[in-house]
């Protein structure tokens, strides 16, 4: 029996052209619907040649724009209205709605008689008033939460509306947005070179024009530094070769006890090994990684849980866990953390 494969080795030297010239209209047009059915998606072709041309008259010439418009309103206007079923006359039906008491009259010993400075007064009174005082007497169902809050809260008339005003949304002032980061990173990444000792926080947050190539060499920089100990890279459009730098720097690195690494591009690799490097760190107490541009995975938090266990140094930990077996691990590892640092602080 042969293979399937010497089974195709007959067909390889077939001339295809020549099959399809010898073919007459009504066998291409067969072959053409079979190759539909085969295939009626046909992603291989342009979208506009997608759908077969199933038109069997021949074209009347080119398009006239201005000439269909005309004959599409010649035969709006030529086309007969269909006829109401029932014609409208304009006759009202029924009769209007009275209600049977639309006044009701208080009975005698329901009226309240009042001393008449209470009358007067309340006679004068504006709505702002009348509000006030129906908060004071507990009537809250006739206003809103917020003129009801205001009148008891406040010694003063502070209502300016009446009883039934509309429920209007509450104001608020408008927060101005946080001014640019400061920061000259040029200037920054001199200083980290030079080992200068004044400079002991690095905060490049929200710089988002930094290249590649001057956060590696940052990162390069803080591997021979031995003053800086806050360095701060949030929203700096950082990925994957800066974690691989960042990694590296926290292996050689003894001085830095926080490192922030949120809101970035890096990768469920990229964190990998960073996280890895933590095993050769001894002096980072602070690790916040939360916020990157996709779910870093349950190998990436797992490996979280296991390294904040094997990493005593490492007090303060931000990642939002997805995985509650990780998560609880984690809790259980910085408590275990804190713990052994206040012990060691006592003695």
């Amino acid at each position: 029996m042969t293979s399937y494969r010497q089974e195709l080795e007959k067909y390889r030297d077939i001339d295809e052209d020549k099959i399809l010239r010898e073919l007459s209209a009504e066998e291409l047009e067969q072959l053409d619907m079979e190759l539909l059915e085969m295939d009626p998606e046909n992603v291989l072709l342009p979208a506009g040649l997608r759908q077969r041309d199933q038109t069997q008259k021949s074209p009347t010439g080119p398009l006239d724009r201005e000439a269909l418009l005309q004959h599409l309103e010649k035969q709006a206007l030529e086309a007969t209205e269909r006829q109401d079923l029932v014609p409208f006359t304009g006759e009202k039906k029924g009769k209007p709605f009275v209600p049977k008491n639309p006044t009701r009259e208080i009975p005698r010993e329901e009226q309240i008689t009042l001393e008449p400075e209470l009358e007067e007064a309340l006679a004068n009174a504006t709505d702002a008033e009348m509000c006030d005082i129906a908060a004071i007497l507990g009537m809250y169902t006739l206003m809103s939460n917020k003129q009801y809050y205001d009148a008891i809260c406040s010694g003063d008339i502070t209502n300016t509306e009446g009883i039934n005003s509309v429920v209007k949304p509450d104001t608020y002032k408008p927060v101005p947005d946080e001014p640019p980061n400061p920061t000259n990173v040029e200037e920054t990444l001199r200083q980290i070179q030079a080992n200068d000792g004044a400079l002991e926080d690095v905060n490049l947050n929200n710089i988002k024009d930094i290249p590649v190539a001057t956060l590696k060499a940052i990162c390069e920089a803080m591997k021979t530094n031995t003053h800086v100990k806050k360095l701060s890279l949030v929203a700096t459009r950082s990925n994957d070769p800066v974690a691989t730098a960042v990694a590296e720097m926290l292996t050689e690195n003894k001085t830095l006890e926080s490192l922030n690494i949120e809101s970035n591009f890096i990768t469920s690799a990229g964190m990998m090994s960073i996280i890895k490097a933590m095993y050769n760190n001894s002096t980072l107490s602070e690790l916040k990684v939360d916020n990157q541009c996709q779910r870093l995975g349950d190998t990436v938090e797992m490996e979280m849980a296991t390294m904040l266990e094997q990493c005593p140094s490492v007090t303060r930990f931000g990642y939002h866990f997805t995985q509650q077996g990780p998560r609880a691990r984690a809790a259980i590892a910085i408590t275990n953390n804190n713990e052994l640092r206040r012990k060691q602080k006592k003695t």
